[in-house]
């Protein structure tokens, strides 16, 4: 049976694409067949086959087999803002069944699909839905990106919160280095550890060059086994 790992971080610009992509090699390194999804994607550049979003591409080449990007990218939006706005300036409405659609089509074909979501746990999809929606109707695992910085441990447990409160598990979570000014990182991570009670599954560093091999080996995939 295919596991779906899906990744939220505590804002956006959190560092989920690459913490994706360092999940997906980590997995791929332990001989499993892994595929990404990036449901909707909002900031998208116009090509000759429609609009496409940068993280969505990325995720696309380090799938394990070619996917047409459009599977992983269903809904692709060029204005830079919060998805349900983007929807409704194209006349559209975001719709579960058509994210499921294409989920189960890549859960066919590899052994673990990581979905990577847009913005924060609660960023709305439509008038009513909201990232925590795809989540618990693809019945998706939850692996929480904490960007360390100033007000990290808040936004971190807040969001872990809120993740059980929808009765989805969360399975881990992923600590990234986004900024060596911040002071008591050692610390603000112990905090958190302390509290959230779910695996640590690596603490990113910060890195001036972005390296998915190097991610990756910083991603401890046995505690998701252990889970």
């Amino acid at each position: 049976m295919t596991r779906g790992i899906f990744i939220t971080g505590t804002d956006t610009n959190v560092g989920k694409t690459w913490a994706s992509l360092g999940l997906m090699a980590a997995l791929q390194a332990q001989g499993l067949s892994v595929l990404g999804m990036k449901p909707i994607a909002s900031g998208c550049q116009a090509s000759i086959d429609g609009l496409h979003n940068n993280d969505a591409l990325l995720l696309q080449q380090q799938g394990s087999q070619s996917i047409d990007y459009h599977i992983i990218n269903p809904y692709a939006y060029a204005p830079a803002i919060a998805p349900h706005l983007a929807a409704e300036q194209r006349g559209e409405r975001i719709k579960l069944s058509h994210i499921q659609h294409h989920y189960q089509t890549l859960a066919e074909l590899a052994d673990v699909v990581v979905v990577e979501g847009a913005g924060g746990w609660l960023v709305p999809i439509n008038d009513q839905e909201t990232m925590a929606d795809i989540a618990r109707q693809l019945e998706l695992e939850v692996i929480l990106v904490v960007g360390l910085r100033l007000g990290c441990i808040n936004h971190a447990l807040l969001s872990a919160e809120a993740i059980r409160n929808r009765g989805i598990k969360l399975t881990g979570w992923l600590a990234n280095t986004m900024d060596l000014r911040t002071s008591k990182l050692p610390q603000n991570i112990l905090a958190i550890q302390q509290r959230i009670k779910v695996p640590l599954l690596g603490v990113i560093p910060y890195l001036q060059e972005l390296s998915i091999t190097t991610i990756a080996q910083q991603i401890d995939v046995k505690l998701l086994h252990e889970e």
